[in-house]
């Protein structure tokens, strides 16, 4: 697994505000969708939640994802897509870095 670092034009979008030890966020906003730039550190579970479709690409690590019942491994290379109000929740492993993109105006905000 390599580990790297957002470049710093990525690291200079606006931070997204999150309440999770161990996350961070880049965010792009694009109208009425968001992409967000993750830094994930194995921080155990996110519970499971629903919201607006999500579509993620991972960059690097590994994490399990549960999607409508349904538990799968993914690593570099892989990508998701849950569908609006799908029950999910996630278990990282390792460091993950993934780009997810939201179907959503205002998914996330930036920190003020």
């Amino acid at each position: 697994m390599a580990d790297f670092d957002y470049p710093e034009w990525i690291q200079g979008l606006p931070e997204i505000d999150i309440p999770l030890e161990g996350v961070r966020g880049w965010l792009l906003q694009a109208g009425d969708r968001q992409a967000v730039f993750f830094d994930i550190e194995p921080i155990g579970e996110i519970p499971l939640h629903t919201h607006g479709a999500q579509f993620g690409v991972m960059l690097d690590g590994e994490m399990s994802l549960t999607i409508s019942g349904e538990t799968r491994r993914y690593k570099k290379g892989d990508s998701y897509s849950i569908p609006a109000g799908a029950e999910h929740g996630a278990v990282f492993h390792t460091r993950v870095r993934v780009i997810d993109f939201f179907d959503e105006p205002a998914r996330y905000s930036p920190k003020s």
